[in-house]
């Protein structure tokens, strides 16, 4: 019997198990956290890491915007976890956890373990939230 392809969330979760324990246990909060914000997000695994996007309806736009996507798991970079919102620019954020001024709009938080994800996790959610204020439906 062939193996059934795994959901968004089954190969989120898949990719989660694979990672160092530490940092899948950070990751794994930081996931709970994201999710429970809204009931339109989403995730699956986008640019080879975990990635949130809102799933509910939209105006048509060119998919270039990104205009869907939320934010995105760079581990590639050690033990600090960098989340990419890849529209990040249009994000109110007085807090100081969105950094960097790229010429693609994008902004980065860097998150380096679980206490830092707890102590972060209401500027994160007021992120999103702002983001998903700005939605074009």
């Amino acid at each position: 019997m062939a193996k059934s392809k795994l959901s968004e969330k089954e190969q989120v979760t898949e990719y989660i198990q694979k990672l160092d324990p530490s940092l899948a246990e950070t990751i794994t909060f930081l996931r709970q956290a994201i999710l429970a914000i809204d009931g339109e997000i989403s995730e699956h695994i986008k640019w080879n890491s975990p990635s949130f996007y809102y799933s509910g309806d939209m105006k048509p736009f060119n998919p270039k915007e990104y205009k869907r996507d939320i934010l995105v798991m760079n581990l590639h970079r050690g033990t600090t976890i960098l989340l990419v919102f890849p529209t990040g620019a249009k994000i109110t954020d007085t807090s100081g956890l969105l950094e960097g001024n790229y010429p693609d709009g994008r902004k980065i938080a860097k998150i380096k373990d679980l206490d830092e994800a707890k102590s972060r996790q209401k500027d994160l959610e007021n992120a999103i939230r702002n983001w998903m204020g700005q939605i074009e439906k």
